[in-house]
């Protein structure tokens, strides 16, 4: 088994961006684990693929935030995309809640 990262400073740009974007969601838009919680249909995942999806189809800019993907999960205002970095960045912090949920309902 390999040594874990005992330091922020190992990790790369990309990840401690995803991990502050994790943080910004609970600390900022109030998306905490018991709200995450009543997300248990996979659409913590759902709402990863469609940023995913839109970063790489070239649809990922303010330019295109009315063009709601069919499988975006929640209501449209929620649907934010910005550019594709920031919204690849938003997609690996959602599937880390996505994980963390699965998570603690194996507990």
């Amino acid at each position: 088994m390999k040594e874990q990262k005992s330091s922020n400073q190992q990790l790369s740009q990309a990840a401690l961006d995803v991990l502050a974007e994790r943080r910004r969601q609970i600390e900022v838009e109030g998306w905490t684990p018991e709200h995450d919680a009543e997300h248990c249909h996979a659409e913590l995942a759902t709402a990863a693929a469609c940023y995913i999806l839109g970063a790489t189809s070239g649809f990922s800019s303010e330019e295109y935030a009315g063009d709601v993907p069919t499988a975006w999960p929640w209501d449209p205002k929620w649907w934010k995309p910005k550019d594709y970095r920031r919204d690849l960045v938003r997609a690996a912090a959602l599937l880390i809640a996505e994980i963390e949920r699965s998570d603690r309902d194996d507990l």
